[in-house]
């Protein structure tokens, strides 16, 4: 297991502080947005940046003062930062041949991580013969070749186009089920997270703002950011929910809590094809409403119903400072 005790960093106008564990054979993915501290946390767990306090723990063994060799630790970073003049083979290879493992132990594990990776036709081929998928597995493969206690991946997909990252994103969560070892997942894209990870740390402004799988995240927000930046859009204000006769705090209207069609009469603002769902906004009792659906045939102007069930409205706490940075953005 990897405990990470309030480990602190300072930079002018950033302070990261954080506490977390990840369990054996979990993976955690640490989700926010630019400049909130994934990537200076994940350094300082690697041991490239010196902590300020804290600690990291991993089982029993202290890691905090270990250089980063000395933490066996497999690292991922975006640009893989393979070895150009070297064949896939050789890249896996490296850390091995610098361990001094044995020559016939060396061979039977890249062969094992050859497999593990589907590049066993690549072997002999070097990075720049390869495709952008197929540098991402290397560059895993080299990261597990010394049988690491902890994995780091930094925005493991974020180099690859839309359409290689769904590709890869199921098979990247079946390597890590397999192998069994602590990960953590930097990225800021929530598919990604959601799809890979056990569990999630949203971190806003270099503190852990909610913690817990991708279902209680995205079901039950702690307040109106997270739900915002989780993709919800129907936010009412303290001021918003008692007028519909809710407690006088910010709530969550999720889109399973409307049903279209029935109830109230409602307004079509705007309509948005977007492939497989149109997206409408839609005004009703003076609020903004955004739903997600099948093609319903409404458009700018048109006239249809809702219905409310307030019984999944979820309640969210008031904002921990003064700033409000969403309520109902289509009020």
């Amino acid at each position: 297991m990897l405990r990470i005790v309030g480990l602190g960093k300072s930079y002018p106008g950033f302070k990261l502080s954080v506490s977390l564990e990840v369990g054996p054979g979990q993976t955690l993915a640490l989700l926010g947005p630019s400049g909130s501290g994934k990537s200076t946390l994940l350094r300082l767990v690697a041991g490239l940046e010196i902590p300020e306090a804290g600690q990291v723990w991993l089982d029993e063994a202290e890691l905090t003062l270990l250089a980063p060799e000395a933490r066996r630790v497999g690292l991922v970073f975006q640009d893989y930062a393979l070895f150009p003049h070297m064949s896939v083979w050789e890249n896996i290879a490296f850390g091995l041949r610098e361990a001094r493992w044995e020559a016939y132990r060396m061979r039977e594990r890249v062969a094992f991580l050859l497999e593990l990776t589907h590049l066993g036709p690549h072997a002999h081929k070097r990075p720049d013969q390869l495709s952008g998928g197929e540098r991402q597995r290397v560059a895993l493969a080299r990261a597990l070749a010394n049988n690491p206690r902890l994995l780091l991946l930094d925005e493991p997909l974020g180099a690859l186009d839309l359409k290689l990252r769904q590709e890869l994103l199921l098979e990247l969560r079946a390597i890590l089920r397999q192998i069994g070892v602590p990960t953590i997942v930097v990225t800021h894209d929530q598919s990604e997270a959601f799809a890979i990870a056990q569990q999630v740390a949203l971190l806003k402004e270099g503190i852990v703002v909610q913690l817990g799988s991708p279902e209680q995240l995205f079901r039950q927000p702690k307040n109106p950011w997270v739900a915002s930046f989780l993709g919800h859009r129907n936010l009412l204000s303290a001021e918003q929910s008692r007028q519909m006769g809710l407690p006088a705090r910010p709530h969550l209207l999720p889109q399973e809590a409307i049903t279209l069609g029935v109830g109230e009469e409602a307004v079509v603002r705007e309509r948005v094809f977007k492939g497989f769902v149109v997206a409408l906004e839609l005004v009703w009792r003076g609020l903004g409403l955004y739903l997600e659906g099948p093609e319903q045939g409404l458009y700018p102007g048109d006239t249809t119903q809702i219905r409310v069930d307030w019984s999944r409205v979820v309640a969210l706490e008031e904002e921990p400072t003064g700033r409000r940075d969403t309520i109902n953005p289509l009020a």
